[in-house]
C-alpha cells in the first residue's frame, strides 16, 4: 500500500513540485512535459506478461535500460523543451528504481 502511494506520488506529485519550484514562469508547460514522459512506459507492452507486480522495470524494458538513460542524460545538454523531457525521463527512472528498492 505504502509502496504504491510512494510510486504514484513520485510519478505525479513530485514532478508538480519540481515544475513549480524550478520552472515558475512556465510551470504548467513543464508539468505537462513531465506527465508526457509517462509515455516511456509504453515499452511495458513489449513484455510478457505486460504487467507483473514484482518485476523491476530498470534494465528490463527497452526504454528503461542504462543505454536509454545515457540518451536521457544527453537530453540535458539541449534547451527547453528537450531538457525538460530529459529531466522528466531521468526522474521517471529514479522513481522506478526506488520502486525496485522497495520490492
Amino acid at each position: 500500500m505504502m509502496r504504491t502511494f510512494i510510486h504514484y506520488f513520485l510519478h505525479f506529485g513530485f514532478p508538480l513540485l519540481i515544475a513549480l519550484v524550478f520552472f515558475k514562469k512556465d510551470w504548467k508547460m513543464a508539468y505537462l512535459l513531465f506527465l508526457a514522459t509517462m509515455l516511456v512506459d509504453l515499452d511495458h507492452l513489449l513484455a510478457s506478461p505486460i504487467f507483473q507486480a514484482n518485476r523491476c522495470s530498470i534494465n528490463f524494458h527497452p526504454l528503461h535500460t542504462y543505454y536509454a538513460m545515457i540518451v536521457y542524460v544527453a537530453m540535458l545538454c539541449f534547451k527547453k523543451p528537450i531538457r525538460i523531457l530529459g529531466i522528466g525521463l531521468l526522474f521517471h527512472m529514479v522513481t522506478d528504481y526506488v520502486d525496485c528498492l522497495m520490492m
